[in-house]
């Protein structure tokens, strides 16, 4: 298996507000390819390997001082910002669309200077139900809604059923759709089963671009992460997903390089650009940063960009928005000076 990556040239420094703020990059979506069970089954990923890859990013990149608020800022353009709980209600999802609008204070830009580049999350992602609330909520801006769908979070419910709700938030104005996969039919090798079922979604979602939650934490090896991503990517998604948020084991970095370099592989194979996201307790900008820097070394800069790469977060935002005043002030603020809704 050659998972070889090799990055252009070192460019020298610019201003942080270039390149990595840059945020359109023509994109070609992924048209889907047949199922190939014999790339599946040659499919495997080290443990080891991967953990020990991800123990030492952290430690060797860190951004510092003036560069740090430009990959702050960056962050916050690749954020599905998100509220997904039990006890939403129309009044909290317009207060997050607000955020959304406006996620940095106003003294915190003009401290910057960045107010010209219109800072915004890459989407706001809520339950279906809440899907036409958001829509109009943005409306006049840019920023799309994705909806969670397909029986979030367990994925089991009746396919008719699955594809019905994948219809009715298309049709009430979602601009992306968050899917989960049936974690039996990875822990039972069922990939032709798996297949079907995601290119059905596919072709529900029409022109939303779909993205695949795998839950990665309930499907027992880095090796089934790896075979699951390979069938999704082949099946058609357009972003492969780690988590709900709301599993035991959520995101973290070594499964983030598993699902990385399957990107990586897959690109290699079908010259089609799958995005990544990451889900479940990205809370804190210092890990924020880390994935970052993740996908830049074994992605490049170009994947850095919100049709590539997608934080799913409700409380990052907040770390981000503390940081960036530090990096003003030389003090953090208090969390009710950033309130999210």
């Amino acid at each position: 298996m050659n998972l070889r990556v090799v990055d252009p040239p070192a460019k020298a420094p610019q201003k942080p507000q270039a390149p990595i703020l840059e945020t359109h990059v023509p994109h070609r979506r992924n048209p889907g390819f047949p199922l190939d069970l014999e790339w599946v089954e040659r499919t495997v990923m080290n443990r080891s390997a991967l953990e020990r890859r991800a123990t030492t990013l952290p430690a060797r990149r860190s951004v510092k001082k003036e560069w740090q608020s430009a990959w702050l800022l960056k962050a916050i353009t690749l954020m599905d910002l998100t509220t997904l709980n039990s006890d939403d209600t129309p009044g909290r999802v317009e207060r997050l669309c607000a955020k959304a609008r406006h996620p940095l204070r106003s003294d915190i830009v003009a401290g910057l200077g960045v107010a010209e580049l219109n800072i915004q999350p890459a989407a706001v992602c809520v339950y279906h139900s809440f899907v036409k609330t958001a829509v109009a909520a943005l409306d006049g801006t840019n920023i799309p809604v994705a909806a969670v769908s397909t029986a979030f979070p367990h994925g089991l419910a009746p396919v008719e059923t699955k594809l019905k709700e994948i219809e009715s938030s298309v049709a009430d104005g979602a601009k992306e759709i968050d899917i989960v996969i049936e974690r039996q039919m990875v822990l039972n090798g069922d990939w032709q089963a798996l297949y079907d079922q995601i290119k059905s979604f596919r072709k529900a979602c029409g022109d939303a671009h779909i993205k695949t939650i795998l839950g990665t934490g309930e499907l027992a090896t880095l090796t089934n992460v790896a075979k699951a991503s390979l069938v999704c990517m082949l099946a058609g998604a357009d972003f492969i997903k780690t988590s709900t948020g709301k599993e035991k084991v959520n995101a973290n970095l070594p499964t983030s390089l598993a699902m990385i370099r399957m990107i990586r592989w897959f690109h290699e194979e079908t010259g089609i650009e799958i995005g990544y996201k990451p889900a479940g307790g990205i809370a804190t900008a210092k890990l924020a940063l880390d994935y970052m820097a993740m996908m830049k070394e074994e992605l490049g800069t170009h994947w850095l960009q919100p049709h590539l790469f997608r934080f799913g977060a409700s409380s990052l935002l907040t770390d981000i928005e503390r940081q960036l005043e530090h990096g003003l002030t030389g003090h953090y603020a208090a969390d009710y000076r950033m309130p999210m809704v």
